[in-house]
């Protein structure tokens, strides 16, 4: 049952992001989508060990339902992560094999892994045996010279047999010499037809598809070309209510959403509380600033919570002003 409900949630999701999907971003993309799947910011398995586990790991409840995703490559340090996990309650845990910064390549694991898929194997076994919930892949369609069409199914059937049943696909090539991270998520050419066909050909799998999606409609095209999810990004962070209001409604056949000042409105107690407790007001809004993207008085918007809200004493009264700069036909 639980797993038949992510897996329906799964039919949109936001992608884990790098200094974004941390949990003020997934509790405001939950006031407006009640049933995207929603995923942080990738953790690794060391810092959930030796780190602030509360400050990691810890999230408001209204955000499920949220999955975690862990980077590493040493199956026991990922299994311990796990264990550790699990007192947190998350919906999923994901494995990271897709993030191609340096960073991760000098620690082996993202998207470097592609090139081990035997220790990927190994490491989601061992995740999976400690977990109370379903255990998934985040994945590319190869790296550097690798040939997609022969590694990619090799990578899933491999995987696959060590227990994963889930995977989401980043549809490019990740080159880990020669392109910056962002130049990865741009340059290298898109396949979608190799991932349609990795889900005609492994029905039994649940796959969905990432990369270069930008739209709600396009997420409705690929879910009715086969594939079981569609996975946004960088399109879901900049304008998040064109992303994920009519996701509700078209994509799980729930209420739509309400406007976005309502949106702005349910985020009010939250920040309130946050305030309360020593947190800075920009560390919320900072997400916030894509939520009036193409309205009238968006730009006034971005602009008091840009100069205003880093403020040490900023509060309320900066959300509010923002807030009047934008028109009522945004609402």
């Amino acid at each position: 049952m639980q797993n038949d409900r992510i897996r329906r949630a799964a039919r949109l999701s936001v992608a884990p992001m790098m200094d974004w999907t941390d949990r003020h971003c997934r509790y405001f993309h939950r006031q407006i989508s009640r049933h995207s799947l929603l995923y942080t910011e990738m953790v690794t398995a060391a810092a959930v060990i030796h780190g602030d586990r509360d400050r990691l790991l810890g999230f408001d409840s209204a955000e499920h339902p949220v999955a975690l995703q862990l980077g590493g490559s040493d199956p026991d340090e990922l299994a311990r992560a796990v264990r550790i996990a699990a007192g947190y309650g998350y919906d999923e845990i994901n494995l990271n094999v897709g993030c191609p910064s340096d960073r991760v390549q000098s620690g082996c694991f993202g998207a470097v892994l592609m090139t081990r898929p035997r220790l990927v194997a190994e490491c989601v076994a061992a995740m999976i045996a400690e977990s109370p919930v379903e255990v998934t892949v985040k994945c590319r369609i190869g790296v550097d010279d690798q040939d997609p069409e022969r590694v990619l199914p090799e990578f899933l059937d491999l995987v696959a047999d060590a227990g994963v049943r889930r995977f989401t696909i980043h549809a490019r090539k990740a080159w880990l010499q020669g392109l910056s991270p962002k130049e990865n998520r741009e340059i290298p050419p898109l396949d979608y037809p190799l991932v349609l066909r990795m889900k005609r050909e492994r029905p039994d799998l649940h796959i969905s598809i990432n990369g270069g999606i930008a739209s709600i409609d396009q997420a409705e095209e690929f879910l009715a070309l086969g594939v079981d999810g569609v996975m946004i990004g960088r399109a879901a962070y900049h304008d998040p209510y064109s992303i994920l209001a009519p996701a509700d409604a078209r994509i799980f056949g729930g209420e739509p959403c309400p406007g976005r000042v309502e949106v702005v409105e349910r985020m009010r107690p939250y920040i309130e509380a946050h305030l309360r407790d020593g947190g800075r007001l920009h560390q919320i809004t900072r997400h916030m600033l894509g939520l009036f993207h193409g309205c009238a008085g968006a730009r006034g918007w971005r602009r008091i919570l840009s100069e205003r809200a880093t403020r040490p004493d900023a509060g309320l009264d900066v959300l509010d002003a923002a807030l009047a700069q934008v028109s009522d036909l945004a609402a």
